[in-house]
């Protein structure tokens, strides 16, 4: 063997290992882009299982709300108007 011959196979070598490794990048990113896919997707389905119950306490609270007003109309407009000069008083605080 020459080192002309050396050098060649030397070259073939490092040229076959360097497209081993670019087949293995190429498959790496596929799993990777299939497992944030997935992720996402179950993100997504767990939002919109989170949001929907949010949905249905919100609804509860504007009932219970509502009950209580039409129960007490005097009661709630003076608590309404306690705390809006509660939270007036609050921040005309802050901007002495």
């Amino acid at each position: 063997m020459t080192v002309e011959s050396d050098v060649a196979e030397t070259a073939k070598s490092a040229d076959k290992t360097i497209k081993d490794a670019e087949k293995s990048l190429r498959a790496l990113i596929e799993r990777l882009e299939h497992v944030v896919q997935d992720a996402l997707d179950i993100a997504k389905t767990r939002s919109k299982v989170y949001a929907e119950g949010a949905g249905e306490q919100i609804e509860t609270a504007q009932k219970y709300v509502t009950e209580r007003v039409q129960e007490r109309p005097l009661t709630a407009t003076v608590a309404a108007l306690g705390v809006g000069v509660l939270l007036g008083l609050l921040l005309s605080g802050r901007n002495r």
